[in-house]
């Protein structure tokens, strides 16, 4: 019989296939008639894997793939393939824009061109009308902040030349059909990749709100830029929104009920501090555990994190060792969190794992794990437990799960 971390590793492996995106592409193709010259542009975490599925379906004539370091996944004839850095863009990632705004031009009323973005993409897919340095640093300032990803988006829509529709009046004439990953609560395409193709709706004030709470302001030239508006009206342009957290939580909650847990899906929209998501978590977990029932309660989203300290980690590492001081003492009840990319922050782990002996271990080894979060070093404090949950990238991304697994089900005979 499997233990809980093996049961934690399953669940994750089969979520995560569920949530693969060739199938969804497929699907939406089959939607489409797409005429004239075909030009592709996929952007995100799951580029590679969208992208091979549009050129097996229809005559993609040339285009780019704009991926993470180490998300390629082969040639790809005709397309061009570029990695860039993820997630403050960089040199490579402005670059490939250029290339991405050169194979576009000189397009008719009668063409194509066919935009699949994932998770990631906001980072990707930029060409900055602000120095390059700046707009890195813009964006560390706004993840240090805590903003959400719809206030961040209205921010970097405004100092972007791709962004908020605007690589869809680019590519006018053409008619331009987006496939859209979704890693966004609410599946909004207008945040999806911060909208390179869909009309925006956020607002100058909004931008102004955010910059200002991530302490960018006042900056005259940058104010200057946040008071312009974005498209509101794209003609040319529609688009599919497929996947999502919801198809991985309903994968999630299939896998559970197999292994033998009663499943229940407490939300899909699940967006608050990661500690206060595992506080809350490893607190059902007190109230249900010891009574003989096997439980699993689902809660897919994406939690922040304002860092303060000066550790390693990510949301889904810091919501699991939050939650193991109220899972101390408990024999069962494991949480885990993980995204669904494979990537949890600046970190080489998908996610992490916190079980009834995971604050122990930790205070035996000469600290607590709230001193640990403290520091925001969620990484290295899980890696001492074995609580790091690592998969590689994973070809996709819609977003975060997070599970609490409430007594081990037991074979019976």
């Amino acid at each position: 019989m499997q233990t809980m971390r093996e049961d934690a590793e399953t669940i994750l492996r089969e979520a995560v296939a569920a949530a693969q995106p060739g199938r969804l592409v497929r699907e939406a193709l089959a939607a489409e008639r797409l005429t004239g010259r075909i030009v592709l542009l996929a952007a995100g975490k799951a580029a590679w894997a969208m992208a091979q599925a549009a050129c097996a379906c229809v005559p993609v004539r040339r285009g780019i793939v704009i991926t993470k370091d180490g998300h390629l996944g082969g040639t790809l004839p005709p397309l061009e393939l570029a990695e860039a850095g993820h997630p403050v863009p960089d040199a490579r990632a402005f670059a490939a824009a250029r290339r991405a705004l050169a194979l576009t031009q000189g397009l008719t009323a009668e063409d194509t061109v066919l935009v699949l973005l994932s998770g990631g993409a906001s980072a990707l897919f930029e060409l900055p009308l602000v120095p390059e340095a700046r707009l890195r640093e813009i964006t560390q300032r706004l993840l240090r902040s805590g903003a959400d990803i719809a206030a961040m988006n209205a921010v970097r829509k405004r100092l972007s030349a791709v962004k908020g529709g605007r690589f869809a009046q680019h590519c006018a004439p053409a008619r331009v059909v987006s496939i859209l990953l979704s890693d966004v609560l609410g599946d909004r395409p207008d945040v999806i990749g911060s909208g390179p193709a869909v009309p925006d709706p956020s607002t100058s004030g909004e931008a102004l709100e955010a910059a200002g709470q991530a302490g960018l302001l006042p900056d005259a030239a940058l104010e200057a830029l946040l008071r312009q508006e974005t498209p509101k009206l794209l003609e040319n342009a529609r688009w599919h929104v497929v996947g999502g957290v919801r198809l991985l939580c309903a994968a999630a909650e299939e896998t559970c009920r197999r292994l033998g847990y009663a499943p229940f899906v407490l939300t899909d929209r699940l967006s608050c501090e990661a500690r206060e998501a595992g506080r809350f978590l490893s607190a059902a977990a007190q109230y249900h555990a010891g009574r003989g029932r096997a439980l699993a309660l689902l809660a897919g989203g994406e939690t922040v994190v304002h860092v303060t300290g000066s550790g390693l980690g990510g949301r889904n590492q810091e919501l699991a060792l939050a939650a193991a001081p109220g899972l101390e003492g408990l024999s069962d009840a494991a949480v885990f969190s993980f995204g669904s990319d494979g990537t949890d922050g600046p970190t080489d782990a998908a996610g992490g794992y916190a079980d009834g002996r995971t604050a122990a271990i930790l205070r035996a080894l000469g600290r607590t794990a709230e001193a640990w979060l403290d520091d925001n070093d969620a990484w290295h404090a899980l890696a001492q437990t074995g609580g790091l949950l690592r998969t590689g990238p994973t070809g996709t991304n819609v977003n975060d799960l997070s599970v609490l697994l409430i007594g081990k089900p037991r074979l019976t005979f």
